[in-house]
């Protein structure tokens, strides 16, 4: 099989561009009389005309020949891998991981063999890799190795699993999110028996540990066909997700959306930037629709408190995926204000600046998930979208302007605040926020003495009303 399908990959002249490093491992091991090829994610990349940077070598030499060899020639190694065969080495300055051919034993975990045997041929060596566009290698002169029809599924966009799909996610539960995210990254479908075995394990994903789920829902997400994947694997990856059961064919009842919660929601993420806490802000944003949902005498549904909800949903989702709290944080921030109005008016981007604490930053990611939820809408709110980009205009003007909007853009401090005869204590910060809201509200302009004529006014004010309650 392995020379007929060489042969057929020559006589399609498969070039791939090896970078020089790995060109020169293969110089080095095939030189010292062993056999070797660049296998997996980099020959497919390449097949696929995208970019690639890690490569993989695989070869019949053991790893202490492999040690061997490279260290003879000047390189260091590190031995990152070698209970299961493998080898970093670094080759011009580039790590290199190199394994020797294998089989691998029982999957007692569900995630790592409990051992290896290693293998003669390359053969047997891509018969244990999870999915047909990955079971493919490749060498210069030798050409494309593709034992299992992984250039056939490329060109008809399926992601198939090799060998028996049950057993492969049986032995390998993140296989089976691995699926999922190449069907986000490639935007292909997925092959029915394959798409099986992923459902009669899912449950196989509770042994995998928080890191690795979100490690690939993180590459997921960021996928150029984010949306369109979850809507073809959202039964799947509801077991790490569980919110998205109760969106799932949730009617909105709503003249302002077309889809039900989880087509609005697919759609808000694939219309989003890919950006991670965009992302991930789109992905939790109506989670709490389901919860919060109504429908008045006319049969109009709504959803008032929504925002809260999914707040909630998305805290509890995203501590069990062990995501950090300061994204975390970010995150609910953007889920809680999705639906705030901010009329496209400096003092009402100012205002929501302030609610952000002045982070600029999160202000544009809040107008990039206003735009993907407006996208994902009903036709008639498309004007939402030219209002988030009038916000960002705004808010581009006001930072040229260098506009106060926070207190530390204020012209005045708590000392300058005692100094005008407030007592040191919580009134320094009522005083100071006060001053804050006159400047946003353009009753006072940013100046020291302007301001610390509010301050005297607000002590006055403060003295006639302890005054009257007496």
């Amino acid at each position: 099989m392995g020379e007929q399908t060489i042969a057929t990959a020559n006589a399609e002249g498969v070039v791939i561009a090896l970078p020089a490093h790995a060109l020169r491992a293969l110089e080095l091991l095939e030189g010292a009389g062993y056999e070797a090829w660049c296998v997996g994610g980099f020959v497919r990349d390449a097949l696929l005309g995208r970019p690639g940077d890690d490569v993989d070598l695989a070869t019949n030499a053991a790893w202490t020949d492999v040690q061997r060899v490279f260290e003879d020639a000047g390189y260091r190694t590190h031995e990152t891998g070698v209970k299961h065969g493998t080898l970093t080495v670094i080759v011009e300055g580039e790590a290199l991981e190199i394994t020797t051919y294998r089989t691998d034993g029982i999957y007692s975990d569900a995630r790592h063999p409990e051992a290896v045997t290693f293998v003669r041929t390359i053969e047997e060596d891509l018969a244990r890799r999870d999915f047909t566009i990955n079971a493919l290698a490749y060498h210069p002169t030798r050409g494309l190795l593709d034992p299992y029809g992984g250039v056939e599924d490329m060109r008809a966009g399926i992601i198939r699993a090799v060998g028996e799909p049950a057993k492969r996610f049986s032995e390998d539960a993140l296989r089976i999110l691995r699926a999922c995210r190449f069907c986000a990254q490639l935007g292909f479908s997925l092959d029915p028996d394959t798409y099986a075995g992923m459902m009669a394990n899912k449950c196989q994903l509770s042994r995998i540990s928080a890191e690795r789920i979100t490690h690939e829902l993180d590459r997921f997400l960021l996928g150029a066909f984010a949306g369109e994947a979850l809507m073809r694997t959202v039964d799947v990856i509801s077991a790490v997700l569980p919110e998205l059961v109760a969106m799932k064919g949730f009617n909105q009842h709503t003249p302002y959306h077309i889809y039900d919660v989880l087509e609005h929601t697919a759609h808000a993420v694939q219309a989003a930037v890919p950006e991670r806490l965009v992302r991930w802000a789109a992905l939790f944003h109506d989670t709490g629709k389901p919860a919060a949902f109504f429908q008045d005498a006319e049969g109009t549904g709504h959803f008032y408190g929504h925002a809260k909800i999914s707040v909630e949903l998305a805290r509890c989702s995203m501590n069990k995926l062990l995501l950090s709290p300061a994204f975390r944080d970010r995150v609910l921030v953007l889920i809680e204000r999705h639906d705030d109005v901010i009329e496209p008016t400096p003092k009402a981007v100012k205002r929501a600046l302030a609610r952000l604490g002045g982070d600029t930053e999160l202000f544009r990611a809040l107008c990039a998930l206003k735009r993907a939820d407006a996208a994902a809408q009903a036709p008639q709110c498309a004007g939402r979208v030219a209002l988030a980009d009038e916000l960002e205009v705004i808010l581009d003007e006001l930072l040229a302007a260098d506009e106060a909007f926070t207190l530390k853009k204020l012209a005045l401090d708590g000392r300058a605040v005692m100094a005008a005869g407030v007592a040191q204590g919580p009134d320094v910060g009522a005083v100071l926020a006060a001053a804050l809201d006159a400047v946003i509200d353009e009753r006072v302009p940013n100046e020291k003495d302007a301001l610390l004529g509010f301050v005297k006014e607000w002590l006055g004010a403060r003295a006639d009303a302890e005054g009257e309650s007496r």
